[in-house]
């Protein structure tokens, strides 16, 4: 239970976090340049503390849930797939990175797609 507050205490930060810099953004561009922000943004995070993770295995669980699963999970779950990616490339999965990415892409759009028709339904 400790652990659901954990992650939901930094899924409320990162969800707030999300809404500040995408409105920002979007106020001085028009355009997709707000998730385009969030999303390198989130990468670059995750980037960073699995990188200090690694470095230092000190960091404790819950920590490391709070800022991966919390934070950015709320932030950008982009992050995520970007990480994913980079772990594959770097075991020198090449193949498996670009699937990865090329079926979160192209399934997830699928998914709106099929989604919208559904939702035109009601």
């Amino acid at each position: 239970m400790l652990q659901w507050l954990i992650v939901g205490a930094g899924g409320f930060i990162g969800a707030i976090a999300r809404f500040q810099l995408s409105t920002w953004v979007h106020r001085y561009a028009a355009g997709p340049y707000g998730t385009l922000a969030v999303n390198v943004v989130g990468c670059f995070a995750i980037g960073a503390l699995m990188a200090a993770v690694e470095r230092h295995p000190t960091f404790s669980s819950d920590l490391r849930d709070f800022v991966r699963v919390g934070l950015l999970g709320s932030f950008t779950t982009f992050s995520a797939l970007g990480f994913e990616a980079f772990e594959f490339l770097r075991e020198g999965r090449f193949g498996l990175a670009a699937a990865t990415l090329a079926a979160n892409l192209i399934l997830g759009l699928g998914a709106v797609a099929a989604g919208w028709a559904l939702g035109r339904q009601f």
